[in-house]
């Protein structure tokens, strides 16, 4: 498994999710479930912590099989 990081240019390799820019989506992405069914990964607290504090919404997982 890789790492979840925000990627504001969509170009990293790896599984990506779109979010919309309202922090508001973010929020409710995390807390559906929605956003780890996306990126097929657990959130870890460190991008939950960024992602509290007003993140990009554009996510992707680094490394991992698929790159």
């Amino acid at each position: 498994m890789g790492d979840v990081v925000f990627d504001p240019t969509g170009r990293l390799a790896g599984r990506g999710a779109y979010v919309c820019q309202d922090t508001d989506c973010l929020t409710i992405a995390i807390d559906k479930g929605a956003l780890t069914r996306a990126l097929d990964t657990p959130l870890p607290a460190a991008f939950l912590a960024d992602a509290a504090s007003g993140a990009i919404p554009t996510l992707t997982t680094e490394g991992g099989a698929r790159g």
